[in-house]
C-alpha cells in the first residue's frame, strides 16, 4: 500500500516552515536529527501542563502521574524493541549507552589480555571509550577494516579476529555509508568462535538503523544494544541501553547519586536492582514521554514500508547525482539494505561551500566528517557532504534537490 506521505507531513509542523527566499524547508539532515511530530510535542508540553513532578520520589498525585508515565514509557519503549521492560536503562542517547557499556560492564569484568574487536566503521562514540579503557586496563583494541572495493566490512577479517574476543562492538548501519552491516552473522559468529570457542559478548550500535528498521532486541540474540529517541522522530537527550538482567547483574553503576541507591551510610552504599541502578539523579522524564509518543506514533506505519521508502529515495538520489560531473558518491547504493545516507563530494567545490549554497535554497544537509574519522581516513577523504532521508522525504524533494545541486555544479565547477 505504501506510506501516506501526505498524512505524515502533516504531522511535522516544521516542515510547513518558509526559508529565507521563499523557498520551503527541505530537511536532509536526519541521520543527524530528525524532526519531531506534533505528537511527541503535545505529549512532552501534556507532561509540563498538567503532570510536571519529579519520579520515583513523592506520593502526591503529580508524582503519582509523572512516575506512571515514566514507567509506562519504559514498559513501551522496550516492547517496540521485542523486550521486557527489566531490559532498558534509560540513558542521554547513543552515546551514554555506549559508555555504559564500557565503564559499566567492561571495566568491571575485562582486563588485561582481554580482546575487544571494533570496526574503523564506527562513530566515534564506539571507538573512544574503548580506547581510553585500553589504557586504564591494559585492553587490546583490533579493529576490522573495510573493503576498500565494496565498502563493506571485512567479514574474513572478521572470522579471524572475533576467535580472541570477549567483547564484539559493531555498528549496525553506517552514518557515513548508509551500509548495513550482517549484524545477523555477526552476533552467530561472535557467539559460536569468539573468545576460544567460549563465545563473546556482543554490542550493537542501532542509532541509525532504528529509525528505519525494526529491532527486536530479543531475537536479534546480542547482549547490549544501544540506541537514540531523536533520531526516530523522538525527543533530544535521551536513548537507551538494552541489555539482558543477569548481564545487567554483573554492571558497576557509570554515574552515582540518588535515586540509584537502596540504602546509604557514611560507611557505604548499597544499589537499586535492574535499571534504576543506572538511572541517578532525576532522569529525562518529558523527554520519557516524549519517546513513548513518538515511538506509538511510529507503531501505526509498517516498519518495512518504511525502509523501502527510505531506501528507494537514497538509491535514486545516488544514481542521479553520479551523473553530475565531478560528483563522487560514497556509499552502496546498489543494495536494498542501504538507509537512507548519501555522502557525496565534488572534485573542485568544497563540501563546506556546497552546504551554504545548498542552504541558500532550503536544503538543509551536513558536511564534516561525520564523528568518523577513521572511516574518513580509510576512505582517504577529510569530510564529506551528506543528505540522509527519513520517512516524511518525497520523490519531489529528491529530484529538487538532484536539480539544485545540478545548478550549483554548472554555476560553480
Amino acid at each position: 500500500m505504501g506510506l501516506d506521505l501526505e498524512a505524515i507531513r502533516s504531522d511535522f509542523p516544521i516542515l510547513s516552515r518558509t526559508m529565507d527566499g521563499g523557498r520551503p524547508l527541505v530537511y536532509l539532515d536526519n541521520a543527524a536529527t530528525t524532526q519531531k511530530p506534533k505528537q511527541v510535542i503535545e505529549a512532552m508540553n501534556s507532561y509540563y501542563e498538567n503532570s510536571n513532578s519529579n519520579v520515583h520520589r513523592a506520593v502526591h498525585t503529580l508524582a503519582g502521574e509523572a512516575t506512571e508515565g515514566y514507567e509506562t514509557a519504559r514498559t513501551e519503549i522496550a516492547a517496540f524493541f521485542g523486550s521486557p521492560r527489566d531490559h532498558l536503562i534509560f540513558t542521554s542517547g547513543t552515546t551514554e549507552a555506549i559508555n555504559l557499556v564500557a565503564y559499566g560492564w567492561a571495566r568491571a569484568n575485562l582486563s588485561k589480555g582481554d580482546v575487544i574487536v571494533t570496526t574503523e566503521m564506527e562513530h566515534h562514540a564506539d571507538i573512544v571509550p574503548w580506547q581510553i579503557l585500553s589504557k586504564e586496563r591494559g585492553i587490546e583494541i583490533r579493529y576490522i577494516p573495510l573493503e576498500r572495493d565494496t565498502l563493506t566490512l571485512d567479514m574474513e577479517a572478521f572470522e579471524i579476529a572475533v576467535t580472541e574476543a570477549s567483547l564484539v562492538c559493531v555498528v549496525h548501519t553506517s552514518n557515513v555509508l548508509g551500509v548495513r552491516n550482517d549484524v545477523e552473522r555477526i552476533i552467530e559468529l561472535s557467539k559460536s568462535t569468539g573468545n576460544d570457542g567460549e563465545g563473546a559478548f556482543v554490542m550493537i550500535d542501532a542509532a541509525q538503523a532504528a529509525p528505519h528498521e525494526r529491532i527486536n532486541f530479543v531475537e536479534l540474540g546480542c547482549d547490549f544494544l544501544a540506541l537514540s529517541s531523536h533520531k526516530m522522530g523522538g525527543p533530544t537527550g535521551i536513548g537507551a541501553l538494552l541489555v539482558k538482567p543477569e548481564i545487567m547483574a554483573s554492571m558497576d553503576p557509570f554515574i552515582s547519586g540518588g535515586d540509584m541507591i537502596e540504602t546509604v551510610t557514611l560507611e557505604g552504599s548499597t544499589f537499586q536492582k535492574g535499571p534504576q541502578k543506572f538511572e541517578a539523579g532525576t532522569p529525562r522524564i518529558a523527554e520519557a514521554f516524549g519517546w513513548h509518543a513518538a515511538i506509538n506514533w511510529l507503531s501505526l506505519l509498517d516498519m518495512k514500508e518504511v525502509h523501502e521508502h527510505v531506501s528507494n529515495l537514497a538509491k535514486h538520489t545516488a544514481a542521479e547525482m553520479s551523473k553530475i560531473p565531478g560528483i563522487k558518491i560514497y556509499g552502496r547504493h546498489d543494495l536494498d539494505t542501504c538507509s537512507g545516507v548519501v555522502s557525496f563530494l565534488h572534485e573542485k567545490i568544497h563540501a563546506e561551500d556546497l552546504a551554504h549554497l545548498l542552504d541558500s535554497g532550503g536544503f538543509a544537509v551536513r558536511t564534516g566528517h561525520h564523528c568518523a574519522q577513521p572511516l574518513m581516513e580509510a576512505l582517504g577523504v577529510a569530510s564529506t557532504a551528506r543528505i540522509s532521508f527519513w520517512l516524511y522525504n518525497t520523490q519531489a524533494e529528491a529530484e529538487s534537490f538532484i536539480e539544485y545541486l545540478t545548478d550549483i555544479v554548472e554555476r560553480f565547477s
